[in-house]
């Protein structure tokens, strides 16, 4: 927005700055979903597969805070019969974990978050699920104050060039405006090699891009 100066001598000016940063940390759903012909063999299957996600997720390394129960569900499933009605062919057990991933930007003699993943897979087996990921940066407070910084610069100089061009100069700020938005992040580009099959699955690599994080600045000097 342009500049603006009131009678009263003061003049207004808006400013925005961004800051980006390569996400440090991401978040992943592993879903497990098991069938069987009642509840309690639905159920008890995907406990035990659960549990070995879970073994394997901890023995990469992942902390027990880290992994996290997202969601417990069982549930009849049906087909349509010739006759238009529902029948009861068995039950469907699911889970889902919520893992976090962290210092995914460091290279890693293991293979970092992709095989932490591929590993999680060949553990669940034909049962896992993968759900939504996310990429997030850790230290979203410096992230800001970069973007901060950058929105006043803007809104300074643009104050310096109108105050310069009506021949005053810029006295104390009587008025600070602040909005901010949160971390934009690319949503992550996976690649699934079309031979990776659950059973000793292969990492599927994954592009980090960058999280972006904005803010605008409307500042009131008074002229002098």
């Amino acid at each position: 927005m342009t500049s603006s100066e009131s009678a009263l001598g003061s003049i207004t000016t808006f400013g925005s700055g961004r800051a980006s940063a390569t996400p440090d940390i991401m978040r992943v759903t592993i879903s497990i979903e098991t069938r069987a012909e009642s509840v309690a063999p639905a159920y008890a299957a995907a406990g035990q597969r659960t549990d070995a996600v879970v073994k394997v997720l901890r023995a990469d390394g992942v902390q027990p805070r880290d992994i996290s129960t997202s969601g417990l569900s069982v549930r009849t499933e049906t087909v349509w019969t010739d006759g238009n009605r529902e029948q009861l062919v068995g039950y469907v057990a699911s889970t889902s974990l919520t893992v976090t991933l962290r210092d995914i930007g460091k290279a890693s003699a293991d293979g970092g978050p992709a095989q932490i993943i591929a590993h999680a897979v060949d553990a669940g087996g034909d049962d896992v699920r993968l759900g939504g990921l996310t990429l997030t940066v850790s230290d979203e407070e410096s992230l800001l104050t970069r973007a901060r910084d950058a929105a006043w610069d803007h809104a300074l100089a643009k104050a310096e060039q109108y105050a310069a061009r009506a021949r005053r100069a810029l006295g104390p700020v009587l008025e600070i405006t602040e909005n901010t938005s949160g971390p934009s992040v690319p949503m992550p580009r996976m690649k699934l090699a079309a031979e990776s099959a659950y059973a000793g699955a292969s990492p599927i690599p994954v592009e980090l891009g960058e999280s972006e994080l904005s803010a605008t600045v409307r500042v009131t000097w008074q002229l002098t």
